[in-house]
């Protein structure tokens, strides 16, 4: 774990995680996992997997290798990355 130093300000440093929390909450890349989870569970592994294989070869070689547009590709890490931070956040 790395130190870092926070503002006095910082809802962390003040000990009010929840307004903390509740600002991770409000913002769209949150809504959006919550909402791809929501409507489609079951499709929630399958979307993180294919997101860290997206970010693990490139955005152009997994699109060129899997027969994929690039557009959905990048709506694929996208969606991936908007479910892990809801995920990490919702708990």
């Amino acid at each position: 774990m790395c130190d870092v130093d926070l503002p006095e300000q910082s809802p962390i440093a003040t000990g009010d995680g929840d307004s903390f929390i509740e600002s991770l909450m409000d913002t769209d890349l949150y809504s959006m996992g919550a909402y791809f989870s929501d409507t489609n569970p079951e499709l929630v592994d399958e979307v993180i997997e294919r997101s860290l294989a997206i970010e693990d070869r490139g955005l152009r070689r997994f699109s060129d290798e899997e027969g994929i547009g690039l557009e959905d590709t990048f709506r694929t890490l996208l969606t991936g990355l908007a479910v892990r931070y809801y995920k990490s956040v919702a708990g």
